[in-house]
């Protein structure tokens, strides 16, 4: 019996099940760090976050909640995936080279797993199974 363990081809079905799987599991479990920020910015108080850009901690976080709320979502759905990562791999540089530049690798291992799985969803975009590919047979570019 021939094993497809060592085969270097891919099925292009499980390929585009597998970035379906990938765009929802990592758009949610990144709103689960980004919920919490948005309650902070709806709530109204004084606001203490990194303000790493010099704009204020509030436009800091509402930096962060878009990226990691709202960019979370598109990935979710496939809507512009490519330009949705960007603002959330940007949030990982941040959180890898200044929010925890002092720490343990450990805590640098998240965001940096974050970060290469929104690259790869940069390469290879949202899959056959996304409003992007509803869009693109649609003749939108």
């Amino acid at each position: 019996m021939k094993s497809n363990l060592f085969e270097t081809t891919f099925n292009n079905n499980i390929a585009n099940l597998w970035l379906l799987l990938l765009r929802v599991s990592i758009g949610a479990l990144m709103m689960s760090h980004g919920l919490p920020k948005l309650q902070m910015l709806l709530e109204g108080g004084e606001i203490q976050f990194v303000d790493w850009l010099g704009l204020g901690p509030t436009v800091s976080l509402t930096l962060a909640v878009l990226a990691e709320v709202v960019c979370s979502a598109f990935i979710i759905l496939g809507l512009g995936t490519r330009l949705a990562v960007i603002p959330l791999i940007i949030t990982m540089l941040t959180a890898i080279f200044v929010i925890h530049v002092n720490d343990p690798f450990a805590k640098q291992e998240f965001p940096l797993l974050y970060m290469l799985i929104y690259i790869t969803l940069l390469v290879f975009g949202s899959g056959k199974f996304s409003i992007d590919q509803k869009m693109n047979r649609r003749g939108y570019r």
